[in-house]
């Protein structure tokens, strides 16, 4: 692998990484200006949080996906490595948050299920032959 298919390998885990954030955060703002969501946390019912689950699952999925579309080779290689670099740093988050109480403690636990699962479903990338 020449060094131009590194950067594009790395561009394509970066470019679902940062769609994924700048999704997750636009939609956590834009539901909490519009009184949907508490601000600064996650004290609501469970439904709530569960629909706050629902569409970080798919926007995760969708960066997951752009993931593999911009991968120069082996789209799901790519695609699970941005799948394992959101479990990590949703096992970070889940660990630093503990004792902040910005929420339920099972919260930040199912982030962790909900990134393993993204991981898994990137199979599903392959099988759509994005290349």
């Amino acid at each position: 692998m020449d060094k131009q298919q590194i950067l594009r390998s790395i561009g394509a885990v970066l470019a679902g990484f940062i769609f994924i954030g700048i999704t997750h955060t636009g939609t956590d703002a834009i539901l909490e200006n519009i009184g949907v969501l508490p601000k600064g946390n996650l004290h609501v019912g469970t439904g709530l949080i569960l629909l706050v689950i629902g569409y970080r699952a798919v926007l995760s999925l969708i960066g997951c996906y752009i993931t593999a579309w911009l991968a120069p080779n082996n789209p799901l290689k790519h695609a699970l490595a941005l799948g394992i670099v959101g479990v990590l740093l949703s096992i970070v988050g889940a660990i630093a948050t503990a004792n902040m109480n910005l929420g339920p403690s099972w919260y930040a636990w199912t982030l962790v299920a909900k990134s393993k699962s993204k991981r898994d479903c990137a199979s599903a990338f392959t099988a759509m032959k994005l290349k």
